[in-house]
This record gives C-alpha cells, sequence and structure tokens, in this order.
C-alpha cells in the first residue's frame, strides 16, 4: 500500500535526507562503495561481521556436454541433411527448471536452432519441443570493461523457463559450424526462501539481530536510506514524500552533446525528435511516487555467488526495456524462482558478475530489484551492449515477439521509470545522448540519442524487446510523464 505523506516521512526522512546533493558516482570502471556512503564493510557494526555464515540457499546447477547427433538419432534432427548437429537423447536428471545453453568463446555465435523438450517432475509426459533464444550476445557487459573482459565469460543462448522438470532431451543444429564446448545447463532455482518478516529498526541502528551474512549485509546497506535491513521490499513511497526527501537533484541536461547522431536505422522515430534546448532547473523536480519494490532479499538471490562490490556509472540518463526470453510459462508466484534461475544462469553459467539487468517486472507488475548496488542509485548493469553506461535495463519477464504484454507490466515499467529517471532529472518523453561502447549497430565513440524509454533493439540489432512490448513504449513514456506530473 503507498504510505501516506505524513507516515513515509516519520519512516524514511531521518535517514534519506542526508543523501548527498547528488547521486553521480564514480566512473564505470571503478568498484566503490555505494555514492555518498562508507564501504559497506565500514557500514556495519562489528557484532554483524562477526555473525557465523548463514546457510547455503538452495539452487544448484547441472552442466552436461553435448555430442555429435549422428545418423542414428534421426529422431532429433541429427545427419541426416549434412548439417552441423549435436543433441542429447532423452535422459533422467535431477530437478530443474530453467535451460540453456553454453559454449566456451563468448565472441563466438551459435548461428542456428536450439530446440529442448523436458518432462515434468514425477510424470511421463515429455513438452513439445521449445524453441531457445540463440541471439544473446547483445545481453551483456560493454566491451572493454573489466566485466566484459572476464575470463570466466561464455558465450550462451537466451535462457528458457520449463518448470519443475526432471528429464530432458535437446538438439542443437547450425547453420554453419557450431562454436566449440557446447554445454546444457540445467538450472534448480531452489526452493522460494522463508518469507522473512521486514526489520523494523531503523537504518541508523543495524545490528547482529537483522540475521545478516556479510554479503547480504553489504546489499542491505546500499538500500539503507530507503528501507531497513534485511527488508524483503522498499516500501512505496507518494509523489510528495519522494520531492519532500529528494529536493536538491540536480537537473541531467538532455542536450549534453551536439546534434551530429544518425537516425535510427530501422525508423526515422528518434530522428524526428526535436532537440531539446538546454533550460534551467525546474522550480520543483518531476519525481514520480515510488513503487514497491521486491528486493534481492525478498525474491531470494545467494549474495556468495555474485562477485564482491559494486560497479557504478555516472548517472541514469535513459532506461532500455527488455523481454527475458525465457517464456511466458510461469505464475507471478513463480516469478521469484523465475529470477533466482535467470541470476544463477547469469553468474554461474555465462560468467557474468551478478545478474544483468538493474530491475525486473513480472507479469502482474510486481517491481524487483536486479543487479546489487542500490535501487536509487546509478548501478552498471550488463543488458544492453554498448549502452549500459549512464542507462538502466528493466526486464519484463516473458517472452514477447508474439504475445501481448500485460498491462500491470507496462504500468510497472512507467511506474519505475518514472521514480527512477526523475531521481536523475530525466522527462521519460525527452530524449538524451549516451556514447557506444561499441556493438553491431553503432561504432565505438558514436554519440547516438535515444528516448529515455527505448527498448534494446534501439541499440543493437536484435527483435528484444518483443514487438509486441515494443508498441507499448510510447504508451509507457506518456504514463511515466504523467506520474512525474509533466503535461
Amino acid at each position: 500500500m503507498r504510505a501516506s505523506l505524513a507516515s513515509s516521512i516519520a519512516v524514511t526522512c531521518a535517514a534519506a535526507i542526508a543523501l548527498p546533493v547528488s547521486l553521480a558516482a564514480p566512473a564505470a570502471a571503478e568498484v566503490s562503495p555505494a555514492p555518498g556512503l562508507p564501504s559497506a564493510a565500514s557500514a556495519l557494526p562489528p557484532a554483524l561481521s562477526a555473525l557465523p555464515p548463514a546457510p547455503e540457499l538452495p539452487g544448484a546447477t547441472q552442466s552436461l556436454p553435448l555430442a555429435p547427433l549422428g545418423g542414428t538419432d534421426r529422431a532429433l534432427g541429427g545427419g541426416a541433411d549434412g548439417t552441423d548437429a549435436q543433441g542429447l537423447t532423452r535422459r533422467d536428471v535431477r530437478p530443474f527448471s530453467l535451460v540453456g545453453v553454453v559454449w566456451d568463446d563468448p565472441t563466438a555465435a551459435l548461428h542456428g536452432a536450439v530446440q529442448v523438450r523436458t518432462r515434468a517432475t514425477g510424470g511421463d509426459v515429455w513438452s513439445p519441443w521449445q524453441d531457445v533464444e540463440t541471439h544473446n550476445e547483445e545481453h551483456g557487459a560493454d566491451p572493454e570493461t573489466t566485466e566484459g573482459a572476464g575470463r570466466a565469460l561464455k558465450g550462451s543462448t537466451a535462457p528458457l523457463w520449463v518448470g519443475d522438470s526432471d528429464g530432458v532431451e535437446i538438439r542443437v543444429r547450425g547453420e554453419e559450424p557450431l562454436p566449440e564446448g557446447l554445454r546444457l545447463e540445467l538450472v534448480d532455482p531452489g526452493e522460494d526462501p522463508a518469507a522473512a518478516a521486514p526489520v523494523t529498526r531503523t537504518a541508523a541502528a543495524p545490528g547482529p539481530q537483522a540475521g545478516l551474512n556479510a554479503a547480504e549485509a553489504a546489499v542491505s546497506a546500499v538500500n539503507a536510506q530507503l528501507a531497513a535491513y534485511g527488508a524483503t521490499w522498499i516500501p512505496a513511497l507518494t509523489k510528495a514524500a519522494v520531492e519532500f526527501t529528494f529536493p536538491y537533484l540536480p537537473r541531467v541536461q538532455e542536450a549534453e552533446f551536439p546534434p551530429q547522431v544518425l537516425p535510427h536505422p530501422e525508423t526515422q522515430e528518434q530522428a524526428a525528435v526535436v532537440e531539446p534546448a538546454v533550460a534551467a532547473a525546474p522550480a520543483k523536480p518531476y519525481i514520480g511516487p515510488r513503487p514497491k519494490i521486491i528486493t534481492r532479499k525478498g525474491w531470494g538471490a545467494d549474495e556468495k555467488i555474485r562477485e564482491k562490490g559494486f560497479v557504478y556509472t555516472k548517472s541514469i540518463k535513459a532506461a532500455f526495456v527488455h523481454h527475458s526470453a525465457t517464456g511466458n510459462n510461469y505464475t507471478c508466484k513463480q516469478a521469484p524462482s523465475v529470477l533466482r534461475s535467470i541470476y544463477r544462469y547469469h553468474v554461474k553459467s555465462s560468467g557474468w558478475r551478478d545478474f544483468g539487468y538493474n530491475f525486473a517486472v513480472d507479469k502482474c507488475g510486481n517491481i524487483y530489484e536486479g543487479r546489487a548496488g542500490g535501487v536509487a542509485k546509478p548501478v552498471l548493469g550488463a543488458h544492453t551492449l554498448g549502452f549500459n553506461t549512464n542507462s538502466m535495463g528493466i526486464a519484463v519477464l516473458g517472452t514477447f515477439s508474439k504475445s501481448t504484454p500485460p498491462a500491470a507490466a507496462v504500468t510497472a515499467v512507467a511506474r519505475l521509470t518514472a521514480w527512477k529517471l526523475g531521481l536523475h532529472g530525466v522527462n521519460p518523453k525527452g530524449t538524451s545522448y549516451l556514447v557506444s561502447g561499441g556493438g553491431n549497430r553503432y561504432k565505438k565513440g558514436s554519440r547516438v540519442r535515444f528516448n529515455a524509454i527505448s527498448g534494446h533493439r534501439d541499440g543493437f540489432a536484435t527483435e528484444c524487446p518483443g514487438v509486441r512490448l515494443y508498441g507499448k513504449l510510447g504508451t509507457a513514456r506518456t504514463s511515466s510523464a504523467k506520474y512525474q506530473g509533466r503535461r
């Protein structure tokens, strides 16, 4: 429930009013504490750091090497027409809920088709063949960043949610030679963690009774102005309370670079936007109400599997909307399991430092904290290859190439961007410039003008976020601006 102005200020203002004048942070390449806060370790009392480690959260990954499919495997499409094919015949495995395929060289592309079928746990009926999205290289860290050049990186397909299963069969057929080291990844998200009641102490007085291990405490500390230590959600806040709490945020100039950007290759929409004039700071901030955000603690992220520390960019100038391409066969109750599976796949299978997106939204409109570092902070994500700097990524859980996204999800995107873009002075119906870090649409160093709320395909040649979700972004921009109080 959205808090009233009086009660919200009473609970949160004492800590939040101490936020720095700017949310600007160190350069993207630097790993550092959250802007305006001491390091996570120094922010915690000695007693909390001395706690015994918490039990390991459930979840596991089975990694199975694929084998060539010969003429005897014609049911799987192997060898019949001379194409390169690998796979696995039907087999029993330990329970899992999400599948994906990885390979050794992250720069190699898988040109071909990946299909799987699965058997529900405890049953004997096999699903039809399901396609796995092979074009996933456009997600990830920017080239030449520490994360983008990490030794653990793998090439990978998008993950596919299949639900609780204990049998699998896979076929991979290449239009050209397949990458080396193909492996099937079967991810078990584990059981949902027990829903602990949110801690009621103020952020100024954390203590060992919060029951957090060091990694969990570090993640909680960077949201300490917004919620108590160990909270499973960050409460909603009214527009008036948000604007009272953040009265001195600087306005981000939207015409930072000269207009020398090529028009969008597929549409003239961006090129037709009139270049905004550099304006003085408005008399009042335009920040939307803060929506309720389920924390990483709330969806059960195992903080021990990600890399330590947080990485920040300087600001947030644009939001890129994605679909997760994991399919639509999940319930909203299962969404935390989907997130835990994607998180484990991003880190353990693909070799990323953390969950790739800054936020996620499920089909019921619930909003989730994604990559660790603080929901109000400019956290550097790995979502839009070439344009992760000074942007944020929002993944709507599902696949929307043919399916229309639920209205609740589109509304959640509008509410989230009204708040987060508003913190950085960005008009959701305006435009901003970003500098390309390299990709297949804009060469490195190009200064590109984007709508403040853009689709992934605007920065990279990809189907993401699906044509049906992409078509709803205009609605999201208009609604987001209204939430900010703009006409």
